[in-house]
């Protein structure tokens, strides 16, 4: 697999401290891999993987669920405004070669739903969503990481 150019971190809007601090390591690792880093550009998780990939030297761009951009963090280098609300999830995950999931949400799950049907993608998961069938048993593609580095290597290879 060539290295993800463009890789999208999900998570929620009211994460765990954990979270925040695994997102923002992300953020750190995939700058450092000269990856552009695509989230949703608010608060929570979208705001630690940002502030980690700008520290870091890398570009965060943020793709904004409103109709203007006053809501969007500020350490995103540009913000996209679509006013397409949740829906807005598939446009995170279709603009990125591989998405990591930081945590869980009800938004977050669709971000991972919309890139495991787009399929072709790494989909990995760090402290969030693991899908299991009606038996109990793991719903294959979706990769679970045990720590940033793990999900960045998982993503990126």
């Amino acid at each position: 697999m060539a290295m993800p150019r463009q890789v999208a971190v999900c998570g929620p809007a009211r994460c765990t401290t954990q979270d925040a601090d695994h997102a923002r390591r992300v953020g750190e690792l995939l700058a450092a891999r000269g990856a552009t880093v695509i989230c949703g550009g608010g608060t929570g998780v979208m705001a630690a993987v940002a502030e980690g990939a700008r520290a870091a030297g890398g570009l965060v761009i943020g793709v904004l669920p409103g109709a203007d951009a006053q809501d969007a963090n500020p350490d995103l280098s540009a913000a996209i405004v679509t006013n397409l609300g949740q829906a807005r999830n598939a446009v995170i995950v279709h603009s990125a070669d591989a998405v990591i999931a930081v945590g869980g949400s009800w938004g977050t799950l669709s971000e991972v739903a919309h890139a495991m049907r787009r399929g072709g993608i790494p989909v990995v998961s760090l402290g969030g969503w693991q899908i299991v069938d009606r038996d109990g048993a793991a719903v294959p593609g979706i990769a679970v990481a045990d720590s940033p580095e793990h999900a960045v290597e998982l993503a990126c290879g």
